[in-house]
């Protein structure tokens, strides 16, 4: 495996289980942004704030887990795609309403863009209306 795609899997898992920034920055440039065309990330443009609002996802969402379906680098970018399906339900407190048992069922994609060794920039692509409704948070 070569170096990007190593650090990406290990950023991947570290983000995805909630570890947050406290792990997650080892394989990130302290000022890396991040970027998502959607409205309940409208507001975060670093990955330092991403990944802790993927740790506080845990929260409302306790049960939450991923299903790896691809992982690739494209060398001459100096990049690595990941596509995933996020699993959860709305058991614990913290969302924007009361717990409603129901689950959602994600897809999504990071495109992470690496300076050297460590992410500079990572881009979520997700739709984040289709996991609010399953949610029955909106």
């Amino acid at each position: 495996m070569s170096v990007l795609l190593d650090q990406a899997r290990l950023f991947f898992e570290a983000c995805e289980t909630g570890k947050g920034w406290q792990v997650c920055k080892t394989y990130c440039h302290p000022d890396a942004t991040f970027s998502s065309q959607t409205a309940v990330l409208a507001e975060v443009n670093t990955l330092q704030a991403y990944t802790e609002w993927m740790k506080d996802l845990f929260t409302p969402l306790p049960d939450g887990r991923y299903d790896l379906k691809f992982f690739a680098e494209d060398e001459k970018r100096s990049s690595v795609a990941a596509y995933a399906v996020f699993h959860g339900t709305s058991s614990g407190p913290g969302g924007p309403v009361d717990p409603t048992g129901k689950t959602v069922e994600a897809d999504y994609v990071y495109v992470m863009q690496f300076e050297g060794n460590l992410i500079r920039h990572m881009t979520k692509i997700w739709n984040d209306g289709i996991s609010l409704q399953q949610l029955g948070w909106m």
